[in-house]
């Protein structure tokens, strides 16, 4: 019989490959939020993206030109569902590009992200009524699974400025400016993300 240690051992790179399988992340980007203590919101994301699973199969020849025209109208369709996708275009090796715009009322709405899945967000903002909180994050990935993503050749890198005139309770921003395109009590929050290994963005707000 396999010793238990042996299991563990086959059944976490399985895991990992079933997590990153129907996996998108961004690649190369630039990503800004501007958040009124209103609660009015505008959001834009702009830049490359892949599809782990695509890419990882045309890089290990398990995928043929038939079948990567089929999982490219599949990644348009997921886009195409939502109306703030701007610009799609692809490129090759499971890479794409994306424009992506929205804005409203976070406290109508309650959440958005970028893209429109909540398995799926790339950066996201969550209104809590309760705590009258607002939270941007990016999204989360074990160490083990960006090793994996590192050892298939994919990396991503990019610029994330937020810019919000509300009181802010914690944040993990590479560094801190005075806005001086709007003025006021307006503050820019910025992240340079240099590789895959980057710590996840948070950034809490304080509504009153």
């Amino acid at each position: 019989m396999m010793k238990l240690s042996a299991l563990k051992g086959i059944a976490l790179p399985v895991l990992l490959s079933v997590l990153l399988s129907g996996c998108y992340i961004p690649i190369r980007f630039d990503a800004e939020i501007e958040m009124h203590r209103t609660g009015s919101f505008d959001m834009k994301f702009d830049g490359y993206m892949a599809k782990v699973e695509l890419y990882k199969g045309l890089k290990e020849g398990k995928i043929d030109r038939a079948q990567e025209k089929k999982q490219i109208e599949i990644i348009k369709t997921d886009f195409g569902r939502d109306p703030s996708v701007k610009e799609f275009k692809y490129y090759k090796m499971g890479h794409f590009k994306v424009n992506w715009h929205r804005n409203g009322d976070l406290l109508k709405s309650k959440s958005v992200s970028f893209f429109n899945s909540t398995s799926e967000y790339i950066i996201g903002i969550r209104y809590n009524k309760n705590t009258r909180q607002i939270t941007i994050s990016t999204k989360s990935l074990k160490t083990a699974a960006k090793k994996e993503m590192r050892d298939l050749g994919l990396d991503w890198s990019g610029k994330i400025r937020v810019f919000t005139d509300a009181k802010v309770i914690s944040h993990n921003a590479t560094s801190v400016t005075k806005n001086k395109r709007l003025g006021g009590r307006f503050m820019t929050y910025s992240w340079d993300i240099k590789n895959i290994f980057a710590p996840t963005l948070k950034l809490v707000l304080q509504l009153y």
